[in-house]
């Protein structure tokens, strides 16, 4: 199938820099509401399974649905964004994730919710693609920096803050647990208005071939793979006939997407692009970073709760100091980066001290102070801040313009496909050595009063056993960030081989515009 793109407009995406502040705004609203969607219920969730009458299966799934949604369509947004409208498919986006929403708040049971969490997790994917190629559009690689930090701390804070949002909702008996899919609701309707009025961009005209396999075979290739990294360890075995299944099936489509996508006139996700070794180091870079960061610090407010003995709430407050790192460093890197036009060493750097921050937290257990806990957090978030929004500054200044989409979605791809599979082998291992730990101690097959995913209500337990249960989460989480920090290190050797690429100063129209006179 052929389609034409419509017919250019001036490029005049950003006459003024109020112009540009207003579409950002509406920017970093859609991209909050996308990330908060997929923390915020992390605490509401027991109550939702219990009101909507769900299984433990359906615990799972209501994560698992909205991630998989997410990060199996951020390369086919990716792609859509180099051939169509940016500001038309970001609007889709948002419509989506409203819809999905609503529905959500609305659920009445278990179905309806785990089919709206779908809804959300594709809308949520456009606004995770889309948001960072139309700020590449609009703005150059020396600029982007100074907006980049921010984009960054935007993102960090919907991810750590989500669950103290929810906490608190559900605490709040006037609200409850639907105002956790509402609550974004108004916040992507003003964005939808707002980039309706302030989002100007030309859509430049080409005869294109949509790739119809390709994004099938990736979709379904992914989405397998996701399927079998959340539910291995918890309903069936690492060595298991639905492990072959589900792994293997999942690999064998990809392999075969591989094939396809390197035989189209128009793939998905162009192999070529790995060639540019930028690329193929943030790649794996934000791969590594996924992996590491997302898969210690998501078990965080487990630890607050089960190893400190803080309420939902307490444990969202306690995240702070990795908050205002991130938010810190994130926005004086940008400014720095934006005034120097230099960004390597603030990558090195940045990843040096996100491996430090792991390492030190490696140390924790039920007894350590939360000022030594705060200390290392805050660590833990500079170098994140540092990091991972820097990675995709660097693929964006080193492809050419009509590559933009696809480069920015890889890396939110990869670094979303290494979170998913980090947070579920640090589970896995966070579960095993919960459940070792309370069998030694209280002996096998002791039953502990508890609540949703199996984890123990510490207000029903006798104090020894209290003691013992603190004891084997606070030990078990410091184990996790041990295991994270080698990986962190494999970060610093990827950023170290990058290549200092001085910023263009041109934005992402005029370098396509440019690029297309000279062809």
């Amino acid at each position: 199938m052929t389609v034409t793109a419509a017919a250019p407009e001036p490029a005049t995406a950003a006459t003024n820099r109020s112009a540009v502040l207003q579409a950002l705004s509406g920017l970093m609203m859609g991209m909050f509401v996308a990330i908060l969607a997929s923390t915020v219920v992390a605490n509401a969730l027991p109550r939702i399974i219990s009101e909507l009458g769900g299984s433990q299966a359906s615990y799972t799934w209501v994560v698992t649905t909205e991630l998989l949604a997410m990060t199996a369509t951020v390369p086919l947004w990716g792609k859509l964004s180099d051939l169509y409208s940016k500001k038309l498919l970001i609007q889709l986006s948002l419509g989506l994730f409203v819809i999905g929403s609503l529905v959500a708040g609305f659920a009445t049971s278990m179905d309806v919710l785990i089919i709206s969490r779908i809804a959300q997790g594709v809308g949520a994917g456009g606004l995770t693609a889309l948001a960072q190629v139309i700020m590449a559009a609009i703005l150059s690689p020396r600029e982007l920096g100074r907006y980049s930090g921010v984009f960054g701390a935007v993102f960090m804070v919907g991810t750590v803050a989500g669950p103290l949002i929810g906490g608190v909702l559900v605490d709040t008996s006037w609200l409850g647990w639907r105002w956790c899919f509402f609550l974004g609701v108004p916040l992507a309707v003003a964005a939808i208005i707002l980039l309706q009025r302030t989002l100007n961009l030309p859509v430049v005209r080409r005869e294109v071939k949509v790739d119809y396999l390709g994004a099938f075979l990736i979709t379904a290739g992914v989405s397998l793979t996701l399927v079998w990294s959340s539910l291995v360890g918890k309903q069936f075995e690492w060595m298991s006939t639905a492990t072959l299944g589900l792994l293997g099936g999942g690999l064998l489509i990809l392999a075969l997407a591989v094939f396809v996508e390197s035989r189209v006139a128009e793939p998905i996700v162009p192999l070529t692009i790995f060639r540019n070794r930028t690329v193929t180091l943030a790649t794996v870079a934000s791969f590594l970073v996924g992996v590491a960061m997302f898969g210690g610090t998501v078990f965080l407010s487990q630890y607050f709760q089960f190893a400190l003995g803080h309420s939902p709430t307490v444990a969202g407050l306690l995240s702070l100091p990795m908050i205002v790192g991130m938010l810190v460093s994130s926005t004086i890197a940008g400014q720095l980066i934006s005034r120097t036009g230099r960004w390597k060493h603030f990558l090195v750097a940045g990843a040096s001290l996100m491996t430090a921050g792991l390492a030190l937290l490696g140390t924790i257990d039920a007894h350590t102070s939360l000022v030594l806990l705060g200390t290392y957090m805050v660590l833990l978030g500079v170098g994140v801040g540092m990091l991972m929004q820097n990675l995709v500054l660097a693929a964006q200044n080193d492809v050419p313009a009509k590559d933009l989409g696809t480069a920015t979605s890889v890396l939110s791809f990869f670094r979303s496909l290494g979170g998913t599979i980090g947070v579920s082998a640090l589970g896995a291992v966070l579960a095993s050595n919960v459940g070792s730990t309370l069998s030694a101690k209280l002996g096998a097959g002791a039953a502990l009063p508890g609540g949703g995913e199996g984890v123990p209500n510490l207000a029903l337990l006798p104090e020894p056993v209290k003691a013992v249960v603190q004891e084997a989460y606070g030990t078990a989480t410091g184990e996790l960030f041990l295991i994270s920090a080698p990986i962190a290190v494999l970060v610093v050797v990827a950023v170290v081989f990058l290549k200092p690429i001085p910023l263009k100063t041109q934005s992402g129209l005029d370098r396509l515009a440019a690029e297309a006179a000279a062809d």
